[in-house]
């Protein structure tokens, strides 16, 4: 998610202390993905995932892990199989949470997040480095910019982003970039979660003007239709809704 003009406060996870000396402090937070019962009970070995995400205790930097990403994360796990060997780009990472869990399902993972921010670019670096990822690219990228970083980027079969539909103003900016990197990869999908935070607010209108279309995926449909996610309380207190984006075809 990338960094805001309006800041939000933090949620009440447990914490694990680690401050960090030369960089803004931190805590770590650890998220947790295990197959559904369903699949647990076919007697296959149940596979479980552990994700270490530090967020940003200063508020003025506005890096925490927010339901949105928790749920996306869910959503890459749940299809694991589907990202794995695939190159897909974060937008707006920040915490990184669900390009982190792509990466540790075999994806090529590239991270990206306001390239006028390099303490959010850091904080990618922070969370690639706390689960052992190396060679992870981070770039910085501007919504609505065509910028020398955007046209350096290698194909990419999926892009990921978690609430970046927050500001209004700010819409059009990531459906563009989204669609700047469809022209170069048409058979690419975007998938975002975003939270309702008021029924005036949407992009279809937005995504029909650029030429897109989407699909609205229900959240029981990848388990994550739970108050407990991940070992996350925050998914089940909000409206989280998930969408795969695609470039209309003639």
């Amino acid at each position: 998610m990338q960094a805001r003009r309006k800041r939000r406060g933090s949620a009440g996870f447990p914490k694990l202390d680690l401050m960090c000396c030369s960089a803004p402090k931190f805590t770590v937070r650890k998220y947790r993905f295990a197959e559904g019962q369903e699949e647990h009970e076919r007697e296959h070995p149940k596979s479980v995932l552990v994700v270490l995400i530090p967020e940003v205790l200063d508020p003025q930097y506005g890096m925490h892990v927010w339901p949105c990403a928790v749920v996306l994360a869910q959503y890459v796990w749940f299809h694991r199989r589907l990202v794995f060997e695939k190159t897909i780009l974060e937008l707006g990472a920040g915490v990184s949470l669900p390009g982190i869990v792509a990466a540790r399902c075999g994806a090529e993972i590239i991270l990206s997040d306001n390239a006028a921010l390099p303490q959010c670019l850091d904080n990618c670096h922070r969370s690639c480095q706390m689960n052992n990822l190396s060679g992870v690219l981070v770039t910085g990228l501007t919504w609505g910019q065509i910028s020398p970083a955007l046209l350096a980027l290698p194909p990419v079969d999926i892009i990921l982003a978690s609430d970046v539909f927050f500001e209004p103003e700010d819409f059009e900016d990531v459906i563009s970039t989204v669609h700047y990197l469809m022209e170069k990869n048409p058979c690419s999908q975007f998938w975002t979660t975003h939270q309702v935070r008021s029924a005036d607010w949407s992009v279809q209108g937005l995504l029909y003007k650029w030429e897109m279309e989407s699909i609205f995926v229900p959240l029981q449909s990848f388990e994550a239709n739970k108050e407990q996610l991940a070992d996350s309380p925050l998914p089940g207190r909000h409206t989280i809704e998930m969408m795969v984006i695609t470039k209309v075809t003639m």
